[in-house]
């Protein structure tokens, strides 16, 4: 594989997680702005290139919520958090997402939960794939660290592996109030999304500080 195809492969997995956090909106022109403000050497031209070879389209805002989370069958919980991000204690507020990577190693899923009064991140899981369990496996990871009292907001979007069964019931026996954004929505978890998109740009930064 040339280093050409290598960048390529970087520059193809921040397309494919601005195309999500976009909820599939963006163009070339508004793409190539979005990998620009990340630092990334790429035109409109390469950006549309990659994104026409592999698929990726603009899809309309009607198209889109006739598909959200519609392959599930699970509750949806209010949105409890209603934009408000701010906590003036530890462990009012959490909120949760699951993201993907490039890396050398190949394509890695990420589950996160940040407190929203400090915005750090207190619980974390990865795999290489999507497991049904890495959301879970994120909140035992911050439930073990903090022990919140009951009562403590966790705030996600809705796909199925937040609102299955096995999740809800661990998120009812710490006592938490559950809260996820609204349907097709992604400023409802934007600190989340933040989060996810200032990891891409520092492993970004470590890949090609590492080029042959």
């Amino acid at each position: 594989m040339s280093q050409r195809q290598r960048d390529d492969m970087v520059l193809l997995a921040h397309i494919r997680e601005q195309h999500r956090l976009s909820l599939q909106s963006y163009g070339r022109p508004r793409m190539t702005e979005e990998l620009q403000e990340l630092n990334l050497n790429v035109g409109h031209r390469r950006a549309g290139r990659l994104m026409r070879e592999n698929g990726i389209k603009i899809i309309r805002t009607q198209k889109y919520k006739a598909t959200t989370d519609s392959n599930h069958t699970f509750n949806i919980a209010p949105n409890l958090l209603d934009r408000d991000f701010y906590a003036d204690a530890p462990n009012q507020k959490w909120a949760g997402d699951i993201s993907y990577i490039w890396t050398r190693e190949g394509w890695l899923y990420l589950a996160a939960i940040l407190d929203l009064h400090s915005r750090r991140v207190i619980g974390w899981a990865a795999s290489n794939r999507m497991k049904r369990d890495l959301a879970i496996r994120a909140l035992d990871m911050a439930v073990a660290l903090r022990q919140p009292s009951k009562g403590c907001i966790h705030h996600t979007e809705r796909g199925s592996q937040y609102c299955s069964h096995d999740d809800q019931k661990r998120l009812s026996k710490h006592g938490f109030k559950v809260s996820m954004s609204g349907k097709g929505n992604c400023y409802d978890n934007s600190m989340v999304e933040t989060f996810f998109k200032s990891l891409l740009g520092i492993m970004l930064r470590i890949t090609l500080s590492g080029k042959d």
